[in-house]
């Protein structure tokens, strides 16, 4: 065996090219076995329950896999041969940009399948949707050209210092000049990322916007009002904004609040069973938690109470507090209970009396 192996090592020392042939052969066949072996790793590990893994990878990965391995046996023939440097250098970084090419594009699509499988699970990654995935694949994907480029302008020894230079230049300058656009964009992100209100929710801002949110772009934030009037807002004013969300908290339900007054000296337990019966019959009116009526203050005209009740939706809340308020100034009006107005006692004081003839005969 030592000998048949010597005797071989000394024919193919004679025929390089045919030395360089079996390198080549030899590699294409280790490529395949590598990629068997990677891709049957990584069907086992798809096939685990608790791993959430997508079958297209291994089919992504296939092209990779074969190219680099089989551009490494090229790479290495061709040192074998031996040929004019100059050759072996061009072949050699002609070798490593085909395969920044090849594993840019394999990145490309990698993010490209990993967006669309998040997206697929809102619960584990909120911050990509629908709105998001296009920002995030495109800037990926220019991530991924700038890194390629880049790569294979050193590999051909070419100089990019002048060209970060002017890229800086130029960033500086479009960053000026679309600053109100790039604030309203990486607001957009955050809000998106952070999510203090979602499609659906009622928000009101602390200037007093109040409505339904139907659309969260990365420009602006759109909302539908009472009025039926769409604001589109922009995501810089939201990024900064104090917003109190209606819909969101703890508990699914709304709380709504409705202040009347009673003149002194009327019945309390009355009053609080008027108010608790008029909320518990309303159908727009929650049983769970049940309504509730409070002494407040004891006011100049009266005694304020508030009564406290719980809604499904807010947007009912204007048409539940109409119905409340209405119904309340029946049954007191019914019962006898009087809603106070404000009062005012003017005392007058008698003046002491003016001779006015002997005033006037002063004057003179």
């Amino acid at each position: 065996m030592s000998e048949a192996w010597s005797d071989a090592v000394a024919f193919f020392e004679r025929h390089p090219y045919l030395e360089a042939l079996g390198i080549v052969v030899v590699f294409v066949l280790l490529a395949k076995a590598v990629d068997l072996l990677v891709a049957g790793s990584l069907r086992r590990l798809a096939a685990r329950p608790r791993i959430a893994f997508d079958g297209k990878l291994v089919d992504l990965i296939h092209r990779p896999i074969l190219v680099t391995v089989v551009l490494s046996g090229l790479t290495l023939a061709t040192y074998r041969l031996d040929p004019n440097p100059t050759f072996t250098s061009i072949t050699v970084m002609s070798v490593q940009t085909i395969l920044v090419i090849v594993w840019t594009l394999f990145g490309l699509r990698f993010v490209r399948m990993s967006l669309g499988s998040m997206k697929r699970s809102p619960d584990r990654f909120q911050f990509v949707q629908d709105s998001t995935e296009p920002l995030l694949a495109n800037a990926t994907a220019v991530l991924f050209f700038v890194g390629g480029v880049f790569w294979i302008l050193v590999i051909w020894d070419i100089n990019v210092t002048g060209l970060l230079a002017s890229a800086g230049i130029v960033g500086l300058a479009l960053g000026f000049a679309a600053q109100d656009t790039l604030s309203n964009l990486f607001a957009g992100v955050a809000i998106l990322s952070d999510r203090p209100y979602e499609i659906g929710d009622f928000i009101v801002l602390d200037s007093g916007e109040r409505g339904e949110v139907t659309r969260i772009g990365l420009r602006s934030t759109r909302l539908i009002t009472r009025d039926d009037v769409e604001v589109s807002i922009p995501n810089s004013v939201m990024g900064a904004a104090k917003i109190y969300n209606e819909a969101a908290g703890p508990r699914l339900q709304y709380r709504i609040s409705t202040a009347v007054g009673v003149s002194y000296g009327s019945d309390l337990d009355s009053v609080v069973a008027v108010l608790t019966d008029v909320a518990e019959r309303h159908p727009l009116v929650l049983s769970v938690p049940e309504p509730r009526a409070r002494l407040r203050t004891f006011g100049d005209s009266g005694l304020n109470f508030e009564l406290l009740c719980w809604i499904e939706q807010p947007a009912d809340r204007g048409l539940a507090l109409h119905d409340l308020n209405s119904e309340i100034y029946r049954q007191f009006g019914a019962r006898g209970i009087t809603i106070p107005f404000p009062q005012r006692d003017l005392h007058i004081q008698e003046l002491p009396s003016i001779d006015l003839a002997a005033r006037g005969t002063e004057d003179q």
